[in-house]
């Protein structure tokens, strides 16, 4: 596995284009792109990086602001076969917040210690918007183009609504787009370790959609010290507890039916088809219980809808019994799944709690048979052959909501080869955010393979 990992591809200056991956993503870490929500960011820095990165190299970057410091570049990189689509490369600039007093190291500093870069952003994503990068200019100091044209997109917001990012640019300058039919972005393409020594990696081909609530009951206002058979507080708190205790039942997607079956395969566990068709779960549910956790995880998010309270506000007393109270509510749906999720909020709330959706995107699947997913899978394979690729559904979501609306097919891949024992998904919006230098080398060659390739 190492050889074939590690071998330089003839033609190609394997070294720098490792050395920049790793040197653009520390660099990317240290401009402090924390979006805090409600338009409280600022990409624009990170951005012009990004796009003075691409303009030395010979590309065309275009820097678009949808609002003052709120960013976006976006570059077309013209294909050996212009009689094919265009493909979407995209990741976003911004970060979520880091409070400084937790992380061993300063979360913006990109400092490189024991093989590791550390910071906001390591994994979610500036690492692979630095691969992006450094790929794009290997390919024009090489020589070299990609099969297909390929649309770089590197966007603001996405770590809130991207409104001001994708959203912002399939709204107003969809031509920067035209012949894309498919995108690859964040989440897919890394290891994930079994017990049993199986090397996975999991590729998305589909995502729930976002549901966030905002949850208001109303109430008579009074003293704390009188009897309130009207108490707006005990009615939201008793919606909320109602939502959380709440078992959805299955829901078994194309996508997700495609990754516990490639998981039963690669993983040896029995799978019982028909359990995949029973309205109880329970099949399913033993089947998952019984997988390698590694494994389990990547298919125990995206069995069911979900809704998960989060947010409490009321009162600013303790002994005034307000009259109104809210919360906040993370729904996550699947394809399919909005009515049921609709039907099931309403009556979850009951007739004291009102309930509207503070923001909303649509899920998404994709073919697991289409030609993209296969040249994924090559690539991966041909850097490390002993792996299995399985498909996957990310429970969460990314900018291909926004993009799906221009009729791009979106996928996760940002392939990085990690060590047993790293735990990557705890690392998304984590402390101590860190990535392996050998993983950047890795995801670097493969994503330069994928796209150089891939018709």
């Amino acid at each position: 596995m190492t050889e074939a990992i590690q071998a330089a591809r003839p033609g190609t200056d394997d070294a720098l284009l490792c050395e920049e991956t790793v040197r653009f993503t520390s660099e990317l870490i240290r401009i402090d792109t924390s979006n805090r929500g409600g338009g409280d960011c600022r990409e624009r820095p990170a951005a012009e990086y990004a796009a003075a990165l691409l303009a030395e190299a010979g590309h065309r970057p275009l820097l678009l602001e949808s609002a003052p410091g709120r960013a976006n570049v976006v570059t077309r990189i013209a294909g050996r076969e212009p009689a094919l689509p265009a493909l979407l490369v995209h990741g976003h600039l911004d970060v979520v917040p880091a409070e400084a007093a937790d992380w061993t190291v300063p979360p913006f500093s990109g400092e490189i210690r024991d093989g590791l870069v550390w910071g906001r952003g390591a994994v979610d994503m500036k690492n692979t918007v630095a691969t992006m990068l450094a790929v794009a200019r290997a390919w024009a100091r090489e020589g070299r183009r990609p099969r297909r044209d390929v649309v770089l997109a590197l966007t603001a917001d996405e770590e809130d609504s991207a409104a001001a990012g994708a959203g912002w640019l399939a709204e107003h300058h969809a031509d920067l787009f035209a012949g894309c039919t498919e995108g690859i972005g964040e989440s897919g393409g890394h290891t994930v370790h079994t017990a049993a020594g199986q090397r996975l990696y999991p590729v998305a081909a589909g995502e729930r959609g976002t549901a966030w609530l905002r949850l208001t009951a109303t109430g008579r206002a009074g003293h704390g010290s009188q009897p309130n058979d009207a108490n707006a507080v005990t009615r939201l708190c008793a919606a909320m507890a109602r939502i959380g205790a709440h078992r959805w039942p299955p829901r078994i997607t194309p996508t997700v039916r495609a990754a516990l079956t490639a998981l039963a395969e690669a993983t040896g566990t029995p799978l019982d088809p028909g359990c995949l068709d029973d309205p109880t779960g329970a099949g399913v549910d033993d089947f998952v219980a019984r997988l390698d956790p590694a494994a389990a995880t990547l298919v125990a998010g995206t069995l069911r809808n979900s809704a998960h309270p989060t947010v409490l506000r009321a009162g600013g007393k303790v002994n005034v019994v307000p009259g109104t109270a809210t919360g906040g509510v993370d729904g996550r749906v699947l394809p399919g799944g909005e009515q049921e999720f609709h039907a099931t909020l309403d009556a979850l709330t009951g007739p004291d709690v009102d309930w509207t959706y503070q923001h909303r995107t649509i899920p998404l699947q994709s073919p697991v048979d289409a030609p993209l997913f296969a040249a994924m899978r090559d690539a991966l394979l041909a850097h490390d052959p002993g792996a299995r690729v399985v498909p996957y559904a990310m429970s969460g979501g990314t900018d291909a909501k926004q993009f799906s609306r221009l009729g791009i097919t979106g996928y996760g891949f940002a392939p990085l080869l990690l060590p047993p024992g790293f735990d990557h998904q705890r690392l998304y919006h984590g402390v101590d955010e860190r990535v392996p230098v050998a993983a950047l080398h890795f995801g670097a060659r493969v994503l330069d393979d994928l796209l150089s390739n891939a018709g």
